[in-house]
Parts: structure tokens; C-alpha cells; sequence
């Protein structure tokens, strides 16, 4: 079934001015619309039930069209990922503060993560990608990829501070993947319906005594 907010969207025309090159502004609500009906889709009905000539039909455009801008449903998958990373970094680091210390700087991250990995649409992709990821190795490697982004954020974290500092690149890139699946991994699971989800009274602790164990481990 298409999702109704993507079935009742504004319809894209195949080019938005007939006879000739759509402009830049045209080409990115085009390209717009194509993205916002793929995540639905995806996201809906999954990765290997959704074909390229599927997402053309709902973006009420030609597969031509839609080729001319993902090669395959590989590409357009990255295209989704791109798009929401994106969006969930950049309100993220909009947000973030410059803390002084490094316990405070940790607690800021975590309320951070927990804030985008527990949005809907975030635990939507994670459900999908653990689903068919054995069928389509590519869906892995790139939600893989963006997430090292996010630990490469944490270590550059912990080396602004002399507790991380003192670190080698190598440990302070191992020491922030441990922070990470820290503070994601209990959270998500329950979220996804593997034992009481987290309210906000919950979440704020557990980021808290996140800290306060990664810490612990830090020191040592």
C-alpha cells in the first residue's frame, strides 16, 4: 500500500517547462519529490518491494526521468539516506552548544543521538536495513558509512578535551563507537518493541548514567 501522504503530494510534472531543460530550482523540487516518494515507499513496504518504475508512477513522472537522476534503486536508496542524515546532522550540530568540560560535551551528544535515532523515520531505515540487509549488502554498507561519519564526530568530541586527548587516534576512534552503541543500543531496542520503550524522564537518565559509565571506563 503507497503511504497516503506520499499518494495525496503535490504532483511533480515530468518537466517543468515542456520543450525545454527544467530550471536549478525545478530540477530540486523534482529531485524533492522523488526522494519524499521513495522514503515512503521504502519505508512502507520495504526495499526489495519497491522497483524503480513503482516510485516513477507515484512521482507522476517518466522513468527516464528518474533514471536520468539515480542510475539504479541502489543510488536512489542513497539518495533517502543522504537526505535524512543530513537533515538529523544538521539540526543536531544547529543545536549544540561548545560545552567546557567533557562530561557536559558527552551528556549534550547523547541527548543529541537519542533525539535523531529514536525519530520514526530513523527507526523506520534501521528496521528496514536489519531486515533485507542479507539480500542487499549495499543497503548495510551505506548506513555503515554515514554512521562512521558519526563516530569520527565523537572522536574529533573526545580529542578537543585533554581526557580524549591523551588518546590515540586509534582509541579515541574505539572509545567513541563504544560511547555510541552506549547510548543508542538499549533505547532502539526497546523502541522497536523489544521490551518497554523509554520515556523522556527515562532517556534523560539513561544518557546520564551512559555518560557516567563511559566515563568511568574512560578514566581507567
Amino acid at each position: 500500500m503507497v503511504p497516503l501522504s506520499v499518494a495525496r503530494g503535490p504532483v511533480a510534472a515530468d518537466a517543468a517547462v515542456h520543450g525545454g531543460r527544467p530550471s536549478r530550482e525545478e530540477s530540486g523540487r523534482m529531485e524533492g519529490r522523488i526522494l519524499d516518494v521513495a522514503t515512503g515507499l521504502f519505508f512502507c513496504q520495504g526495499f526489495a518491494a519497491t522497483s524503480m518504475e513503482q516510485v516513477a508512477a507515484v512521482a507522476r513522472i517518466s522513468k527516464r526521468t528518474l533514471y536520468a537522476r539515480f542510475h539504479d534503486k541502489a543510488a536512489l536508496f542513497r539518495g533517502v539516506v543522504d537526505r535524512r542524515v543530513s537533515g538529523w546532522r544538521g539540526s543536531f550540530e544547529a543545536e549544540a552548544e561548545q560545552p567546557e568540560t567533557l562530561p557536559a560535551a558527552l551528556k549534550e551528544a547523547a541527548s543529541g543521538i537519542l533525539r535523531v535515532a529514536l525519530e520514526p523515520a530513523a527507526l523506520a531505515l534501521h528496521r528496514m536495513v536489519v531486515a533485507e540487509a542479507e539480500r542487499f549488502p549495499e543497503l548495510a554498507r551505506t548506513l555503515a558509512a554515514k554512521s562512521a561519519a558519526g563516530v569520527e564526530w565523537l572522536a574529533a568530541l573526545l580529542g578537543s578535551f585533554p581526557e580524549g586527548a591523551r588518546l590515540s587516534p586509534e582509541d579515541r576512534a574505539f572509545a567513541a563507537e563504544q560511547f555510541l552503541m552506549l547510548v543508542v543500543s538499549g533505547p532502539r531496542r526497546r523502541a522497536l518493541g523489544l521490551g518497554r520503550p523509554l520515556d523522556a524522564t527515562g532517556l534523560a537518565l539513561w544518557a546520564e548514567r551512559s555518560v557516567a559509565l563511559f566515563l568511568g571506563g574512560l578514566g581507567g
